[in-house]
Order: C-alpha cells, then structure tokens, then sequence
C-alpha cells in the first residue's frame, strides 16, 4: 500500500491572492456551454470546445484554463510549443503524442504533462474520435 501524504489546509499555501469580501460561486457548466476553436490553419478537422478560459463568459477563469480536444481517425496536430505548461489527459481513443526525439503510444486513462517550451504533437492512430482533456497555466490566449 502507497503511503499517503497529509495535507494541511487541503495543501494550500500562504494565499497569494485576497480572499474576496463575497464568497464566489463556482461555474458549473458543460462542453456544449463551450467555445469552439481550430487551433490554425491546416489544423482542420482537429478542434477544442474551451470549457473553462478567460474568453468563455459562461466560465471566464483567470489563471488557467480546461479544452476538450477532438482528433479524429488519421488526423493530427503537429508539433508545437508554447509558454503554457499543459497536461493531456486521454479519455477515449488511441494514438501517439508526438515530442522531441520520439513518439509514446497513448490511450484512456494516460496522461502527459507538457513543460512550457515542450515540442509536442498529437496524431490519432485508430478508428475512433481521440478525445483529450487539455488543461493548461495560464490559459493559452
């Protein structure tokens, strides 16, 4: 059995940001409460619905940000880098993410952290939609 760490305060620091004077309320919303984005051109059909962003007013967040990514079979978005650090989170589909020096095989139930600066690319390689939770810091623009 692993052993477990205990967090004090649920693992919060020393609050960075003021606690506000009105306790806010949490956005509950759904993909189809998302915005829809092709990431540039030649990118088509590979798109993201931005559930949680800055530009989503139905869940304008400020520090981060959560896309569901859809790739269908034999498509792909090719490598790529930016400031952003991001974690790829597969929730259905098969496929490869693509870095510097070589290529893993991914599938439900993997996840990928992506240091900023990280070359990285993601090609679906089955038959069905690969669908990937992207959540990033800071939100990318």
């Amino acid at each position: 059995m692993a052993d477990y760490r205990v967090l004090s305060d649920h693992g919060n620091p020393t609050p960075k940001i003021p606690r506000p004077a009105q306790q806010p309320l949490p956005c509950i919303v759904t993909v189809q409460d998302g915005l829809p984005v092709i990431y540039g051109a030649g990118t088509e059909p590979v798109c993201g619905i931005r559930v949680v962003h800055p530009t989503n007013p139905k869940a304008p967040s400020k520090h981060h940000s959560v896309v569901i990514l859809y790739v269908p079979p034999h498509a792909k978005l090719d490598l790529h880098c930016h400031e952003a650090e991001e974690t790829y989170s597969v929730l259905s589909g098969t496929g490869i993410v693509m870095f510097d020096g070589g290529t893993q095989a991914i599938g439900a139930g993997t996840h990928i952290f992506l240091p900023s600066w990280c070359n990285h690319g993601i090609e679906n390689t089955g038959t069905e939609m690969l669908v990937v939770l992207l959540s990033t810091a800071p939100a990318n623009p």
